[in-house]
C-alpha cells in the first residue's frame, strides 16, 4: 500500500475528547492505552497520525470500536442517542499522556 500524506486539518478533526472513566485509567496503567472519542469517519491510520501530531508520542497500534446509541425514552416519545466510535490508542513502551497536567 502506498502511505498518502493526510492534511494537518483533517488531522486536527478527528480526536474529539478523551474518554475518562475507571476502565480508561485502568487501561492506561495496565496497557500503556489510551481510549479517545473519535470522528465516526475517521480511519486507523488517521487517528494514528492525529495522536503522533497532537500530543508528541509514538502510537504502536490503534483498536476501534462503533459505540451504538442507547435508545431513549423523551417524555412521551421513542428516540435514541447518537451513535459515536471509540479508538484504543495502544503507545509505545515509555510513552505517557497526561490530561491534568497544562502545557
Amino acid at each position: 500500500m502506498k502511505a498518502v500524506p493526510m492534511k494537518e486539518e483533517r488531522l486536527l478533526q478527528v480526536i474529539l475528547a478523551p474518554v475518562i472513566s475507571e476502565k480508561a485509567t485502568m487501561l492506561a496503567d495496565k496497557r500503556e492505552q489510551v481510549i479517545f472519542r473519535v470522528a465516526t469517519s475517521a480511519t486507523k491510520p488517521e487517528i494514528k497520525a492525529a495522536v503522533e501530531l497532537l500530543f508528541k508520542v509514538q502510537v504502536k497500534a490503534v483498536t476501534v470500536l462503533n459505540v451504538k446509541g442507547k435508545n431513549k425514552r423523551f417524555g412521551r416519545f421513542n428516540g435514541s442517542r447518537a451513535s459515536w466510535r471509540k479508538a484504543f490508542v495502544c503507545l509505545q513502551p515509555g510513552q505517557e499522556l497526561n490530561f491534568a497536567a497544562g502545557e
